[in-house]
């Protein structure tokens, strides 16, 4: 401990020494220097300890007072209006609403389930037990988004099995802490809500953008555990065979005894309508053939879906070349003829009444209303369509492979398919429903999110862990963190305000542009500054300090919020996994077994932290790989 302390008071004394350098003598100091004075003593106040939001706040009334010359009522002023400001945003519904869906989340004891099933369905994979873990810490890390808990709980969970197999400490470490930080990049992600929220970016967009990201960052870490394991087997032994063993449930037990077969279709069929063991029943046979058929039934419920779609009677255009527009008859070149003489003109060879100039026109003009009707019958006629070639080649495709599947399907990985129809797929469906409805524009991200709360009330009740003191203190716990986050947004929207009044801003984009920077060097320069701050700081600290200071600089550098928010959002994974307050690794620390250092667990997250390194420079060599969806749907 004494080593990130003075690690810590190290990186203070910098700070201060470069701000007594930088700063010109007091005679000739400006507000520009009063602004970037505050900032310097912000950060390292919060390096100290004191609290984030007041820290901000108090900071934020102190100079504003400085910067009014001590007009007391307009430093008020200020102070009040940023409040009401930060009230009124409607996208921080959402915070509450998607933390409270994480705690519930995290209550239903589904992680359990969810590890087991998922190192038993990748029992054959190098380094199965460490892609297990990843794949486990993204899918709860998404559904919850709270780091903490999800490090804890694989801590508790992962850390000791992967252990006792023989696996590298470091190697079980960095899998448990860059796994569980995934939650906040992979939406819905109240990191990107509060980014949004401070550089007014739309959280929508934010969302579709950071998917094909963050299955990326998860990508990677899983192609890199199964190379090591590959290549060293001893830093990750492959599953023994006594950890790979299925126990079968009574009825498939059963019927693998009676039969003896390895393909499970085949007997239950035989067992659905030929001889049964004991008491077995009929209606047990049907239920397990049901579940081991969902796949196929699954897959020809969305083929058909898409068949009618493609296939569905489409309307005739209907004929509009025998219209006439309205007013037609009329002969604009007549006009001059009319004379506002009241007697009453002479018609020539006229015995008697006579129609007035023009009639047989209107009566030529309506004579092709009167085959309306008719092409409005043709319109009626409904178009049959087939379906394209594409279709029929999916459809053969998926047809081979549910073939190949159900081939291959024995009774151990019917059962494996029942472990994860219980922990797995609820999930994803909750995963997906939320992050469907926002991104496919069926619910506002606020709208979402109270589906999401809905879904965790529902998934624990269904697995029977809905009593009051669970709801109770999920209830407290987001009141919690929704107070923290609220006050961390008011304490930034007072700091901000205070920032821009004493010039501060301006000093920046100043300095900045006089840098003559490309847009390369610029982008370079500001995720390198993200990165260091990482250090020091959490991510929420610098999403409302320094995104209020980068975000005006963006138009001069052509740089597209959206893009730049997916990059902050890939560089803040190093916030949590970057010493010395990587936050990540205390969680892993607190409960590990003994003999885990936290060296050992900080050597464990470099890998990973260079992985993440890795990815911001794919994606900003890709940039379509964050900006084709909210493109495709939104633009």
């Amino acid at each position: 401990m004494k080593k990130e302390l003075y690690f810590g008071i190290a990186i203070m004394a910098m700070i201060l020494i470069g701000v007594a350098i930088a700063m010109p003598a007091p005679s000739e100091m400006t507000n520009g220097h009063l602004g970037l004075l505050m900032l310097s003593l912000v950060v390292v106040a919060i390096m100290l300890g004191f609290p984030t939001a007041f820290t901000l706040m108090g900071m934020g009334v102190i100079f504003t007072y400085f910067a009014y010359d001590g007009n007391i009522q307009h430093t008020l002023d200020l102070m009040v209006q940023s409040t009401y400001k930060v009230m009124t945003n409607d996208v921080l519904i959402s915070v509450p609403l998607f933390v409270f869906m994480g705690y519930l989340v995290e209550r239903a004891n589904l992680i359990e389930k969810l590890f087991k099933s998922l190192h038993l369905a990748m029992a054959r994979l190098p380094g199965a037990l460490g892609v297990a873990t990843l794949v486990t810490c993204a899918i709860f890390a998404t559904a919850t988004g709270i780091v903490g808990a999800v490090v804890t709980l694989m801590g508790l969970l992962a850390m000791p099995s992967m252990l006792k197999a023989g696996y590298d400490t470091k190697m079980a470490a960095g899998a448990i802490t860059a796994g569980g930080c995934l939650g906040i990049l992979i939406p819905p992600s109240v990191l990107l809500i509060v980014y949004g929220a401070t550089a007014g970016v739309s959280v929508v967009q934010l969302y579709a953008g950071a998917f094909f990201p963050g299955l990326m960052l998860a990508g990677m870490y899983i192609a890199y555990i199964m190379i090591r394991a590959k290549i060293n087997p001893k830093c990750a032994p492959p599953l023994s065979e006594e950890d790979r063993k299925v126990p079968l449930s009574p009825v498939l037990d059963s019927l693998k005894r009676t039969y003896g077969s390895s393909r499970a279709v085949s007997a239950l069929v035989n067992g659905l309508k030929g001889r049964r063991e004991g008491n077995l029943t009929g209606g047990q046979v049907a239920n397990q053939l049901f579940v081991a058929m969902l796949p196929a039934i699954f897959a020809a419920f969305v083929l058909g879906l898409v068949y009618s779609s493609l296939t569905a009677p489409k309307e005739a255009a209907f004929d509009t070349s025998s219209l006439v527009s309205f007013g037609s008859g009329y002969d604009s070149g007549t006009s001059s003829s009319y004379s506002f003489d009241l007697a009453e003109p002479e018609i020539e060879g006229s015995t008697g009444l006579a129609e007035p100039a023009g009639a047989e026109t209107a009566e030529t003009a309506a004579a092709p209303a009167l085959e309306e009707p008719a092409t409005a019958e043709a319109a009626v006629e409904e178009e049959s369509r087939s379906a394209p070639l594409n279709f029929w080649i999916s459809l053969l495709v998926v047809a081979a492979v549910l073939v190949y599947y159900y081939f291959r399907l024995s009774f151990e990985r019917l059962e494996v398919f029942k472990m994860l129809l219980t922990s797995f797929f609820p999930l994803a469906i909750l995963i997906l429903a939320v992050l469907g409805s926002i991104v496919f524009g069926f619910a506002t991200p606020s709208e979402a999110a109270a589906v999401g709360a809905f879904g965790g009330l529902l998934l624990a009740a269904g697995y029977r862990q809905l009593s009051f003191p669970v709801l109770r203190e999920s209830a407290f716990l987001t009141s919690k963190t929704t107070a923290m986050v609220c006050w961390l947004f008011v304490g930034s929207s007072i700091f901000s305000a205070a920032f821009a009044l004493l010039g501060g801003q301006e000093l920046v984009e100043n300095w900045v542009l006089s840098l003559g920077l490309t847009p390369i060097e610029f982008l370079l320069l500001s995720q390198v500054i993200i990165f260091l701050l990482g250090w020091p700081l959490e991510w929420t600290e610098i999403i409302v300090i320094f995104m209020p200071i980068f975000i005006p600089l963006l138009p001069y550098f052509d740089v597209d919020p959206l893009f730049f928010g997916l990059l902050v959002a890939l560089n803040l994974q190093t916030a949590f996994l970057s010493p010395p307050v990587a936050m990540a690794a205390f969680y892993l620390k607190g409960v590990s077994p003994p003999g885990v250092t936290l060296n050992q667990i900080f050597l464990g997250m470099i890998p990973f932290m260079f992985i993440q390194i890795f990815a911001m420079f794919v994606l900003y060599v890709f940039p379509q790989i964050g900006m084709w969806l909210p493109g495709v749907l939104y633009r």
